[in-house]
């Protein structure tokens, strides 16, 4: 089973939000064909434990159908193959070609903030204004800020 891993300030966003966000995002009565793809919470605590299983059973009610996704404890995390690390950047050589310059090891480039930001955007995350916004960060030159605000715009059919 692959997982992602969310490291998150509380302060900033509670981890019922992110339970929100979640379920909101998938559907957790997918059977998945492989455990490889199963979609499941890992928790860290009792709390969370407790938290996750209120969410499951509220989204597992609104769809009347078997849930599938599963809460289990968490017990270490591995990191996914090089390939699936910020895919929708990786197959955007252009932009990817300036941030594994930046970033020549695999966990450097996994690990930036910048690229996961920009991945986000190609992924189809965030609208151009936001990007507007967020360039000067992202350590862009000026020719792949300009090709990724055009894919931005491209992506939003305007």
């Amino acid at each position: 089973m692959e997982t992602i891993q969310i490291d998150y300030d509380p302060g900033m966003v509670s981890y019922e939000r992110l339970l929100e966000v979640f379920f909101g995002a998938h559907d957790p009565t997918w059977p998945s064909p492989i455990r490889q793809y199963a979609s499941a919470i890992f928790t860290h605590d009792d709390e969370q434990a407790r938290l996750a299983k209120e969410a499951l059973a509220t989204a597992g009610s609104r769809s009347h159908r078997p849930v599938s996704t599963e809460i289990l404890s968490y017990s270490g995390f591995t990191r996914a193959e090089d390939y699936h690390q910020k895919y929708y950047l990786r197959n955007t050589p252009l932009l990817a070609s300036q941030y594994e310059n930046r970033f020549p090891t695999a966990d450097g480039f996994t690990d930036s903030t910048a690229v996961a930001r920009v991945n986000g955007y190609i992924g189809g995350n965030g609208s151009l204004e936001q990007l507007e916004r967020e360039i000067p960060g992202l350590g862009l030159s000026a020719e792949t800020a300009s090709a990724l605000k055009a894919f931005v715009v491209k992506r939003a059919g305007r």
